[in-house]
């Protein structure tokens, strides 16, 4: 009967429900330690007697020809353009799985950690623009993105002093902040945009939603299209790492095969190979492909892409010229400042008004200052800020270093000490929950 019940718990809707969140979090917290760690690896090597061969591992050119086209690009954008768009892919998938099922599936639950989202995202490029605006408006969405690895981290570290359900909306907060930054780089940080390349790109994603609709399960499949939607963004002059949003967000949420129809003794049965295909089928069928892609690439994302990709971008010149140019320049004021002072302030201002106007609940069992730390928390624009950062400042082809490196050097610093702020904020003891 014991045995029996631990299985019926195991297999609840509510356990079902809450195991891909469980494991996202951990996930995302452990993969923020190897993103720590990868950050200081590249700016020791950056700054070290062998910064000659940091840089030129990153600008060394790899060129790939097929089909009459080719492209030639370094490593450190076969890395930004080409790994990162498996880190978007994953970005899709969470999307969609918590606007179907997750914290964001209902117009109540979505709305506080959208308006927080929304005052997250506003406030700081507000603030970018009243101190850079004259100097480099074009970087005013550098501020607006959160880490959500370190976001999690950090919270991770407060322990029992962040409830579960302020990572919840933590993570509700960060998603649509990512639909934000998708938003922008779609829009704002897309250059020349060729429309016979992007009417392609149309076509291929049309193509995965009438091969979903007609049962068509094989992976390679959608790999062929995902790659050909990734060239024809590309082409066309828009960010190609969208065709990994595009391709998460078309991906099925219902499994192939209904749980309740799975016989657990054909789970358990591996008495020969052709027996244990079978059993590895009906285990991928009876969950959806949103879950089951998180479940092999979120690793990969987490402990692979990404530390990669800050080993290839966090790696700035930190030197007394570089300091003093960073000092003196109004982007990485405006940026800095729209990390560290406007994401919380934005956060907080947002939930107040949508709890105090009714139309949004504030998290279960949180208080004014815990909901003030994951403000802070969402300040570390790590991953995102340095993706848009290199986009940001750049005209056509030509990227400007020095403007890219100050807008570095204010989300390194910014995010340390947003991370440092919100641990404290949230380890302090308060026994008051004050109404916000």
């Amino acid at each position: 009967m014991a045995t029996q019940s631990r299985r019926d718990e195991r297999t609840s809707p509510l356990v079902r429900a809450l195991s891909p969140l469980r494991d996202f979090l951990h996930t995302e917290a452990a993969g923020g330690a190897l993103l720590v760690v990868a950050s200081i690896v590249a700016l020791i090597w950056a700054n070290s007697p062998w910064q000659e061969s940091y840089q030129r591992l990153w600008h060394a050119h790899f060129s790939l020809s097929f089909a009459g086209h080719h492209l030639d690009l370094d490593f450190q954008h076969w890395v930004n353009d080409g790994l990162m768009t498996i880190f978007f892919l994953v970005v899709g998938l969470e999307i969609k799985r918590e606007v179907t099922s997750g914290h964001l599936a209902g117009r109540r639950a979505a709305t506080l950690p959208v308006a927080a989202a929304i005052g997250g995202m506003v406030v700081p490029a507000l603030v970018y623009l009243a101190i850079a605006g004259r100097t480099a408006a074009h970087g005013w969405g550098v501020p607006m993105a959160t880490d959500i690895a370190l976001a999690v981290g950090v919270l991770a570290l407060a322990g029992s002093h962040a409830p579960p359900s302020l990572r919840a909306f933590l993570l509700g907060l960060a998603v649509v902040d990512d639909i934000g930054a998708i938003i922008v780089i779609a829009v704002f940080y897309s250059t020349g945009v060729e429309f016979g390349w992007l009417a392609g790109g149309a076509i291929a994603a049309a193509v995965a939603v009438l091969l979903g609709r007609m049962g068509v399960h094989h992976t390679l499949v959608y790999v062929v299209i995902g790659s050909f939607l990734w060239l024809a963004l590309h082409e066309a002059g828009i960010h190609p790492t969208l065709a990994g949003v595009v391709m998460g967000l078309l991906a099925p949420v219902a499994p192939r095969i209904r749980p309740e129809l799975v016989d657990g003794d054909q789970l358990l049965d591996i008495s020969d190979v052709e027996q244990a295909r079978i059993t590895v089928d009906l285990a991928r069928g009876s969950v959806s492909t949103v879950e089951w892609l998180e479940h092999v690439l979120h690793p990969w994302t987490s402990f692979v892409i990404v530390p990669l990709f800050a080993l290839a971008n966090a790696g700035i010149e930190v030197s007394r010229t570089s300091l003093s140019h960073a000092w003196r320049s109004p982007i990485t004021w405006g940026v800095g400042i729209g990390l560290l002072v406007g994401k919380p302030i934005g956060v907080l201002l947002a939930t107040k008004a949508s709890t105090t106007s009714g139309i949004a609940d504030r998290p279960e069992g949180t208080t004014v200052r815990q909901l003030l730390g994951a403000g802070n928390a969402a300040g570390i624009g790590f991953t995102v800020a340095l993706f848009i950062a290199e986009l940001a400042f750049r005209s056509g082809t030509t990227v400007h270093e020095t403007e890219v490196a100050d807008a570095k050097m204010a989300i390194l610093i910014a995010s340390v000490v947003s991370g440092v702020v919100a641990y404290l904020v949230l380890r302090k003891r308060t026994s008051v929950a004050i109404d916000a």
